[in-house]
């Protein structure tokens, strides 16, 4: 069984997994002290003074730009060069202040947006370094290692990464699943995979039986091979340990479907609906079950929302797969 592959090993992954340098960094002047220290300025001294790299010292005053009575176009210059800034000194307390006052006031602005999405990417490196730097042999570390591995379609060191968590801790919840749904991602991953897979999630959810992913998978498994009590168990026990797993309530309504529990399959098909109402899948199955045990007026509503999505969107993306 193969052992953790190391720190160094660790590093190497994380430089890959996030070498994609924000773009923020390349607008970021050199930060140099403000010109009289602390001391007050107005709105437009201190964007003036923050654009040209004097950063420190002006921040305080940026962010009540933010939230002062001044032109729109002002505010929103002061949340950029606010979060530049504040991404420039390494001052995360204001980088979340200033990405939350952004998204507040600029929320549909493109270019806003986009240095959003540069700004939480950065976060995203940074606490990932402190991560490899802090504590590079944990479990956190190396189950890190591993989602990029992943990321990458690097399956095979991904696997071997599980499964050296698992020898050094097999009772740690997470992983079992974890290494589960890898086996079911990978491409040509071999005709014992499925069962592998299977015994992971059965293995996750002796450890864990509140884990909802794994209760899902489990039961959609159990519905490939038509096992349709435990599908329906599976599926009931998942949408239970997570009143919002719209893919849940699907399964579990389209599984009393299946064995002709036509209404028993409507109050869980009425969630997923609820959830869900773009799924025509949810639509389809709530009105057939509608059809079945005789509402025939619900039921036509549905069967014509279903058409009405269907024909709007044929190849509806796939459900995301369980976290």
């Amino acid at each position: 069984m193969p052992r953790y592959s190391g720190a160094a090993a660790f590093f190497v992954l994380l430089i890959g997994f996030l070498s994609c340098e924000p773009v923020i960094f390349a607008q970021q002047p050199k930060v140099t002290a403000t010109p009289g220290g602390e001391s007050v300025v107005s709105p437009d001294k201190a964007l003036s003074l923050a654009e040209q790299g004097h950063c420190q010292g002006n921040i305080s005053t940026l962010k009540r730009a933010m939230t002062g009575q001044v032109p729109l176009e002002t505010r929103k210059r002061a949340g950029i060069v606010g979060l530049r800034c504040s991404l420039a000194l390494d001052d995360r307390d204001s980088t979340v202040d200033f990405i939350r006052l952004l998204h507040k006031q600029f929320a549909r602005d493109p270019d806003v947006l986009f240095i959003l999405v540069h700004a939480y990417s950065d976060l995203s490196t940074r606490t990932a370094q402190d991560l490899g730097r802090t504590a590079p042999e944990s479990l956190a570390a190396h189950k890190l290692n591993a989602e990029a591995l992943e990321m990458q379609g690097r399956w095979e060191p991904a696997r071997l990464e599980y499964e050296g968590m698992i020898e050094k801790e097999p009772d740690a919840p997470g992983i079992h699943f974890l290494l589960g749904r890898l086996l079911l991602s990978q491409p040509d991953a071999g005709a014992g995979a499925v069962e592998r897979a299977k015994q992971e999630f059965q293995k996750e959810v002796q450890i864990d039986p509140n884990n909802a992913g794994a209760q899902y998978v489990l039961g959609e498994l159990a519905r490939r091979d038509a096992n349709w009590d435990e599908a329906i168990s599976r599926f009931s026990l998942a949408a239970k340990l997570d009143s919002n797993f719209a893919e849940a309530y699907l399964g579990w309504g389209e599984s009393l479907v299946a064995v002709k529990r036509y209404e028993d399959a409507i109050p869980p098909l009425r969630v997923a609906e609820r959830l869900t109402p773009g799924n025509p899948a949810v639509h389809h199955a709530l009105a057939t079950a509608l059809q079945r045990s005789g509402h025939m007026e619900e039921a036509e509503k549905e069967f014509a929302i279903h058409r009405s999505l269907d024909s709007a969107a044929p190849m509806a993306p796939a459900p995301e797969k369980p976290k």
